[in-house]
């Protein structure tokens, strides 16, 4: 997998806060060979190691986009649902911004007919959740099967579809803060998984590649 060059700014991470981690007193220990610094009583990630393994991120999805594979974006809490579904969409990848247990349920009712033998006050309720959670879970109606490259924002707050992931053998990339265990992810990301325009940074590095990777694909089937 060739090396490129994706403009990784280190002064656009401080801008955006990439570098502040969580308090000293809430932090994973596997974490300390990322951590530079410790300020006022949090833990400052080392952003050289951050641009390390998000320019390898970048390479990585490059190079699947560049062979027609499938990616899948989860965040799920508030912070980061909105740039989850942005980035998705400008890169045409399937998303999910919120938890869909009860979006099988009430997918099951709809197509099996059940909504139709509630009494009409039950089913316009449940109707008007199934329109609600489509909202946050349309990002995977249309996929058909499992993604080639999962992007996870938060380990801890994901960590079930990590499991889910590293079960299935689907290769991942995740956004780790310093209360995360940066050795599940095949490419963890040392971030702030907690400020907006650090969660948007990052995507925003990914989506890139994988944009320049399906123009690749275009041009060369």
């Amino acid at each position: 997998m060739a090396k490129r060059y994706w403009n990784i700014n280190l002064e656009e991470m401080l801008e955006a806060g990439v570098h502040f981690g969580h308090g000293t007193r809430k932090w994973n220990p596997r974490m300390a060979p990322y951590i530079s610094a410790k300020r006022k009583g949090i833990h400052i990630t080392n952003l050289t190691r951050t641009a390390r393994f998000l320019s390898e991120a970048c390479d990585l999805v490059f190079d699947a986009a560049s062979k027609g594979k499938q990616f899948l974006i989860v965040g799920t809490k508030n912070k980061a649902a909105d740039s989850v579904a942005r980035a998705a969409i400008r890169a045409r990848c399937h998303y999910v911004k919120k938890n869909g247990s009860v979006f099988r349920d009430l997918r099951t009712e709809q197509k099996t007919g059940g909504l139709n033998r509630l009494p009409k006050r039950d089913a316009a309720m449940l109707k008007r959740q199934l329109s609600h959670l489509q909202t946050y879970l349309g990002g995977i109606k249309y996929m058909t099967r499992l993604p080639d490259i999962v992007i996870i924002v938060d380990q801890q707050e994901e960590y079930t579809a990590l499991r889910e992931c590293i079960t299935l053998g689907i290769p991942t990339i995740c956004l780790i803060d310093t209360n995360s265990d940066p050795d599940l992810a095949d490419i963890s990301i040392p971030a702030n998984d907690d400020a907006i325009a650090s969660i948007r940074l990052i995507l925003n590095k990914l989506v890139v590649a994988i944009c320049e990777g399906r123009s690749s694909y275009i041009r060369n089937p």
